[in-house]
């Protein structure tokens, strides 16, 4: 559904409406026709469809009291949309949104609802990247990682150096757990994702702290580095 948010003029919208986007760039808002992306139903992505799933039907299986604490719950975890204004998530949106956080990090999924206890900032990220023993080291801070905590890593295929914003790219490549050290070697783990790096390619990682308690995240930081041979 479309967002049209008005003033004294039409000051901001977001969605879709019909055959049409509404959307927003350097120059300003604009419209564009809507296009039905092709499916390729990666392993990746059944992957998450079939956690999504998992806790819409776990949410089902909660006892009316656990559904009540879950709908009660969402006054403490109100987010701000696109125009800065509140947004209240439903007690189901909740319970699936903090699930699915806390088993992308590793942990064990929640059946009542927790209150806010923050997550650790991270601070700093890098990339260093070389076709010479496959090295794909992500530099972050702080580090070790927090207890109870884990951070997340996604990353994109090679690149175009001259590319600067590869939003719709990132993909999964892996998480580095609570205790681990900076530097990390996710080289395995790439590798397995987008194959072999190529010398001169421009690569993205893009990563968060979650923590495996509340399923909380962190703002994401964005960094890359262009393969070395």
């Amino acid at each position: 559904m479309a967002k049209v948010k008005l003033s004294a003029l039409v000051s901001g919208m977001s969605g879709k409406l019909n055959g049409s986007v509404f959307a927003k760039n350097r120059g300003g808002l604009y419209l564009r026709t809507k296009v039905t992306p092709v499916n390729p139903q990666t392993a990746a992505q059944v992957a998450a469809r079939n956690l999504l799933t998992s806790f819409s039907q776990g949410w089902k299986s909660l006892t009316a009291a656990q559904r009540t604490a879950w709908n009660n719950a969402v006054e403490n975890f109100q987010t701000t949309d696109v125009f800065g204004d509140l947004k209240k998530p439903t007690g189901l949106q909740l319970y699936i949104r903090l699930n699915a956080n806390i088993s992308n990090g590793g942990g064990t999924p929640i059946t009542s609802p927790p209150l806010p206890a923050g997550v650790t900032a991270l601070t700093t990220l890098s990339l260093s990247a070389a076709v010479t023993g496959s090295a794909f080291d992500v530099t972050f801070a702080p580090t070790p990682v927090p207890a109870d905590t884990a951070l997340y890593v996604e990353a994109t295929v090679g690149l175009s150096p001259g590319i600067n914003n590869a939003n719709s790219k990132f993909r999964t490549i892996g998480v580095v757990a609570p205790a681990g050290t900076s530097v990390a070697d996710l080289s395995t783990e790439y590798v397995a994702k987008f194959g072999a790096l190529v010398e001169g390619q421009k690569i993205f990682i893009r990563a968060k702290f979650i923590n495996l308690l509340t399923g909380e995240v962190s703002l994401g930081l964005v960094a890359d580095g262009i393969v070395a041979a």
